[in-house]
């Protein structure tokens, strides 16, 4: 009879399948190689998390969605600086749902103390260095080189991230699939400060991004009036993190690209220089389980690059869908519930990577085109006469629970019938008229 859970890596996913799997009565342990993160300065290698409703359905069900909104605040639209210091506004949902801003060690913190209470135990400063998959039994010293302690389990999950230790052990078995890709891109944090007054120096319910093509740059409100910002560039290139070093090169980027941010961030320099420049990874695996023993959730299964804000909300969902399966299927048998958390969710962690991919291109490039910001209001309009007729998709995506599966099949189904619509003579002046709707009805 399984009694006592083990779970590698205290990152957000890991600790909210800590506190459902306490909530069903088990006995629940967090090991991290680090220290409490309630104890680490967490800024300077962050980007801000989108919260959604994939993400608030599993911290609803457990009842701490209370809890972890006062951390947060909801963005309804993107503002978009042009180079030309224009801002213009475009609404993330037909119906203005929101998405919410949170930081990333923040929550983190937070979800911890909440897990604790419930009675989960941490083990920080506690490396894995190796793992028994048929046995169930995790290896652990200070230093790899030490004497390995064994702590014998029933059952393991890897929460562990990316780079996930339990993966790299079940990597080692014959004809486990791997498949690791980096973007040309890095990305770097900065930081806008709140006012004097302790007021924010933007707009805060909105994702702020200036698209410049090849790189950008974007801003995500925090509750303590400041912005955490990410400048996402190559890492090679003639405009990259390779060519812009020197304190010249650095100031003319920024007064060249970014004109209104050197306002808002008046140690902008100090900054580049101080935080480090972080990589971009797309993963994918197969299997997530092993032996009815040991199962990858979160990026561990299927790491993300982050243009859709979905990859804590695929993670998330990973829990809602397990504790689903748990609750459904019965007592013990693991391998059963393994197998179907397995393939209800390893499609859905390959669409949504496709569709993070994909998002890049929108977010740097599209959103800076009068002819894409056109197509999402025809589209917006056509949504508000013909709701059940059309759900773009970014709200199929973001503000509904459809699978990832679906929603990139449907995407992809709307994106021919748009192409059409956009290549209507005199589209730009024509496309609120009735005849364009009722191309797009015919279409589909």
């Amino acid at each position: 009879m399984v009694k006592d859970i083990s779970i590698v890596g205290s990152g957000l996913v890991g600790v909210v399948l800590a506190i459902s799997l306490k909530k069903k009565g088990y006995t629940v342990t967090v090991y991290d190689r680090s220290e409490d993160i309630r104890n680490i300065d967490f800024r300077g290698r962050s980007i801000n998390l989108a919260l959604s409703d994939r993400g608030w359905r599993i911290l609803t069900e457990l009842g701490i969605d209370g809890e972890v909104r006062e951390l947060g605040i909801p963005m309804s639209a993107r503002a978009i600086h042009t180079e030309s210091g224009e801002v213009k506004y475009q609404q993330y949902s037909i119906k203005r749902d929101s998405i919410w801003a949170i930081s990333r060690g923040g929550l983190n913190k937070d979800l911890i103390s909440i897990a604790e209470r419930e009675g989960v135990v941490f083990r920080f400063d506690t490396p894995i260095w190796d793992i028994d998959l048929k046995e169930g039994i995790l290896y652990t010293a200070e230093h790899e080189r030490d004497q390995w302690m064994a702590i014998k389990t029933d059952l393991i999950f890897g929460a562990d991230g990316a780079y996930s230790r339990v993966r790299g052990k079940m990597q080692k078995q014959s004809r486990f699939e791997y498949q690791q890709s980096y973007l040309h891109l890095g990305y770097k944090e900065l930081r806008i400060e709140a006012g004097v007054n302790g007021e924010h120096k933007l707009p805060k319910n909105s994702f702020h991004i200036w698209p410049r093509k090849d790189f950008m740059f974007i801003a995500l409100a925090n509750v303590d009036g400041s912005f955490t910002c990410t400048l996402f560039m190559p890492y090679e290139g003639e405009i990259s993190f390779k060519t812009v070093v020197s304190d010249d090169e650095i100031n003319s980027f920024f007064t060249t690209y970014f004109k209104n941010v050197e306002n808002l961030i008046p140690n902008y320099l100090e900054q580049y220089k101080e935080n480090p420049v972080n990589s971009l990874v797309t993963m994918k695996c197969f299997p997530w389980v092993s032996e009815g023993k040991v199962a990858l959730i979160g990026d561990a299964a299927h790491a993300v690059v982050p243009f859709y804000g979905q990859g804590l909300n695929a993670g998330l969902e990973d829990v809602y869908v397990l504790n689903k399966i748990i609750s459904e299927s019965k007592e013990d048998d693991w391998e059963t519930i393994f197998e179907k958390y397995q393939d209800e969710r390893k499609p859905n962690g390959d669409a949504i990577a496709e569709l993070s991919y994909r998002n890049f291109k929108e977010m740097s490039e599209d959103t800076a085109d009068d002819m894409f910001l056109l197509r999402k209001k025809i589209e917006g309009k056509f949504a508000a006469q013909y709701p059940d007729l059309w759900l773009p998709l970014y709200d199929r995506v973001t503000f509904s629970t459809e699978s990832y599966v679906s929603a990139l099949a449907e995407g992809d189904r709307q994106a021919r019938i748009m192409d059409q619509v956009m290549s209507v003579d005199n589209i730009n002046e024509k496309w609120d008229r009735d005849e364009v709707m009722d191309i797009i009805k015919d279409l589909l």
